[in-house]
């Protein structure tokens, strides 16, 4: 799978419109024989849902540059006879699987469809009106009341393609990222010997003894990529959804260790957790160095991040060092994988019981994809207020009776228990400080 330059597109503004709900009908019998027919307005018929599905046909948002508005079709109007109107037909729009759909009004998110075939229904369609056969009652014999139908939610939406990928590859321009993915898996990016020939982001498998990895290749990242300098700003986003980062040296570089220093700069300005990420680390273009040289360089990156346990030195043209490397982000990756379905799990089980569970300690990647905190101020500019967001946590949220004390304390007894309480009072948060989880606000501490 790969991209061919000027043709990714990798963010949309569309106008979606769900169909509205037809309006029920004002009718009564006239039949012969029956003088005094009673009402039989049938209901309107519902608009139709606005719906994207992921699919790996598609690998670009090209397309809706030139189909800016997506409308659902109208419910038809009841009619005698107990007539129900014909619900409107759903609007199926196939999305490339990664795509973020958000509100442009209010930056809400919308849908995340990650996986292949998953479905989001993006704006729902209006409910029908009822007839008037709907209002009969004993008292209300011939009633000639009938309701119009529901509009369907409409909204600009800005969409957003983000990649799926076990690795990512960062580093500086001509660094040999493009090199390394032509010559270890299927794609085929543009490579030339000067800066910032990659253009577009280009995926490829590669094969890893009994298994494969997916790698994404970013455009090089220079000093103020994350303040919109150079071509980094735009496809940072994509490094976000990769397990583990190859970070890519040129071996030929006079200060490695600065080099190394100044992209991992780069990734914390843009978002914190990525410098959290698993992190593999290679110099490349070693075919010509001698191996006194090529520990030298070694050295300089491992001095400048004493966490750093192992260098690698490839060679893409010559093929050297290649497999070892592949074998340990293959490792990583599984390693990771296994963390983020461990995470999953502890959700679920914190939110379906009340079984004593210890506090959950994630990895920064698995605590990025279970839960956020942020920080803000109270709109009203009278102290802090903490967010917290999160697909599981935030329906758990939706199930709590705020109203309950007994059932606001377990909500909070669930945040201790996944480790979000310690990241709260990490930030600052005290037991007086006020909680916000899908717009329902409350104390951290009992009351």
């Amino acid at each position: 799978m790969w991209y061919n330059e000027g043709m990714f597109v990798d963010t949309a503004k569309v106008f979606v419109a769900a169909g509205n709900g037809g309006a029920g009908a004002v009718s009564f019998r006239h039949e012969i024989y029956i003088p005094r027919g009673g009402p039989d307005g049938g209901n309107g018929g519902d608009g139709g849902d606005v719906v994207f599905e992921a699919t790996d046909d598609e690998n670009t948002l090209l397309g809706f540059r030139y189909t800016p508005e997506l409308k659902a079709e109208n419910g038809k109007n009841g009619s005698k006879r107990n007539c129900t109107g014909a619900s409107g037909e759903d609007l199926i729009v196939k999305v490339p699987v990664g795509t973020l759909v958000r509100r442009s009004d209010n930056d809400e998110m919308v849908a995340d469809l990650a996986a292949n075939g998953q479905r989001a229904v993006v704006a729902k369609g209006g409910r029908g009106g009822f007839g008037n056969a709907h209002f009969k009652s004993s008292v209300r014999q011939a009633p000639r009341v009938a309701e119009v139908g529901e509009p369907g939610e409409e909204f600009e939406a800005e969409l957003e393609l983000k990649l799926l990928a076990d690795v990512g590859l960062v580093g500086f321009p001509n660094a040999g990222k493009s090199t390394f993915l032509s010559v270890v898996s299927n794609a085929r990016p543009e490579i030339a010997d000067y800066e910032f020939t990659t253009l577009v982001p280009n995926l490829g498998v590669a094969a890893v003894d009994d298994g494969s990895i997916l790698i994404a290749d970013i455009p090089g990242l220079i000093e103020g990529a994350a303040e919109g300098k150079g071509l980094g700003d735009a496809f940072l986003r994509h490094i976000e959804r990769t397990s583990v980062l190859l970070h890519l040296i040129d071996a030929y570089a006079e200060d490695v260790g600065e080099r190394y220093l100044t992209i991992r700069e780069e990734l914390e300005k843009y978002s914190p957790e990525l410098v959290g990420r698993p992190e593999v680390v290679a110099l490349t273009k070693t075919e010509g160095l001698d191996d006194e040289i090529t520990e030298m360089q070694k050295q300089a990156i491992m001095a400048a991040n004493p966490g750093i346990r192992e260098v690698f030195a490839i060679s893409a043209q010559a093929h050297v060092g290649l497999v070892e490397l592949l074998r340990e982000l293959r490792r990583q990756v599984v390693a990771e994988a296994k963390i983020r379905a461990e995470a999953e799990k502890a959700l679920a089980d914190a939110t379906s019981g009340d079984e004593e569970l210890p506090v959950i300690e994630l990895s920064e990647t698995a605590k990025q994809d279970a839960w956020k905190v942020k920080k803000t101020e109270k709109s009203a500019g009278n102290g802090e207020l903490f967010r917290v967001s999160g697909e599981k946590v935030e329906k758990f949220a939706l199930r709590t009776d705020f109203s309950n004390l007994f059932s606001v304390n377990r909500l909070r007894d669930i945040l201790k228990k996944l480790g979000i309480k310690s990241e709260l009072t990490r930030r600052g948060a005290t037991d007086g400080s006020e909680i916000e989880i899908a717009g329902r606000r409350f104390t951290l501490g009992e009351e």
